[in-house]
């Protein structure tokens, strides 16, 4: 078997209308939206935080990292928990989704480059896009868009004003 006959697997998820992906490898649980600490002088895509098994663990809003709105809490909004990398060392990190909605496989034969524009995020913070029964799905790359290098900037930058 080639690797490009080997399915992987993505976890989905909507942001307003639009459906998004990312490995289920990175993925670590996927939690019901709750009680919430906020953090001063935080940018605003950093809701808060959360204590997950005596952890403390910082919740992004993916729409706002996005330079969307903030999200708007609903029944289905929840937070998908998962592993990002800082200096070689793994760290958790929450993103408040508006919904999951399924584990599906995709062949990387049907995942196609992120495209040169007209997408409605960063080009970099983009995989691939994965067809799936004739539809487009953003499969994100979360070491690029949930960078916590790069966040921890925007952090610094917010403090100092």
């Amino acid at each position: 078997m080639t690797t490009d006959t080997v399915p992987e697997q993505y976890l989905t998820f909507t942001l307003g209308e639009e459906v998004f992906a990312m490995d289920i490898r990175t993925v670590r649980e996927i939690i019901q939206h709750g009680v919430m600490t906020v953090v001063p002088l935080m940018p605003k895509f950093v809701r808060g935080v959360i204590n997950l098994r005596g952890a403390v663990v910082p919740v992004i809003d993916l729409q706002s990292r996005f330079g969307r709105a903030t999200t708007v809490v609903g029944k289905k909004t929840c937070i998908v928990i998962f592993d990002a990398s800082r200096d070689g060392e793994k760290t958790e990190l929450g993103l408040m989704v508006d919904a999951v909605s399924e584990v599906i496989e995709i062949l990387p034969a049907q995942i196609e480059p992120p495209p040169q524009f007209g997408t409605s995020i960063q080009r970099e913070f983009i995989r691939g896009m994965g067809k799936v029964d004739g539809e487009f799905i953003v499969i994100l790359e979360p070491e690029r868009a949930l960078d916590i290098d790069d966040m921890a900037q925007l952090v610094e930058k917010a403090a100092s004003v």
